[in-house]
């Protein structure tokens, strides 16, 4: 598996929530993890960013843990930046939001991220 820089939109210092989850199974896996969070400083230690177009550098995966209504709004942003592969999660996709996806031509894919790593989110 070569690492990706994968950025956790909607990371959170909860360790409850899939936010948090997602990134500590993306780190556990080898891949360098950015948290995006505008109301976070760091989580789990990890400095985070206010948005993905404050990340230096290119982002190879976005997996989106935020309302539907959020994320409606940052996909301007995820195709601004040009990250290649978006997931939302569940909970996080509304027909509105799919809909401007493909608007915008994005590679959105509806599914558990951490499930599609081979984890159960659940265990963390």
């Amino acid at each position: 598996m070569v690492p990706r820089t994968v950025a956790v939109v909607g990371a959170s210092s909860d360790r409850r929530k899939f936010g948090n989850k997602a990134l500590r199974a993306f780190q556990e896996e080898g891949h360098r993890v950015i948290p995006i969070n505008p109301h976070e400083a760091a989580v789990e230690g990890l400095p985070a960013y206010a948005s993905v177009l404050d990340v230096p550098g290119p982002i190879d995966m976005a997996t989106v843990y935020v309302q539907p209504e959020v994320g409606v709004r940052l996909l301007r942003e995820f195709e601004q930046k040009g990250i290649p592969e978006i997931w939302v999660n569940p909970g996080a996709d509304s027909p509105e939001l799919l809909a401007e996806a493909r608007r915008l031509k994005l590679n959105v894919i509806t599914a558990c991220s951490v499930v599609a790593l081979g984890r159960d989110p659940n265990a963390y």
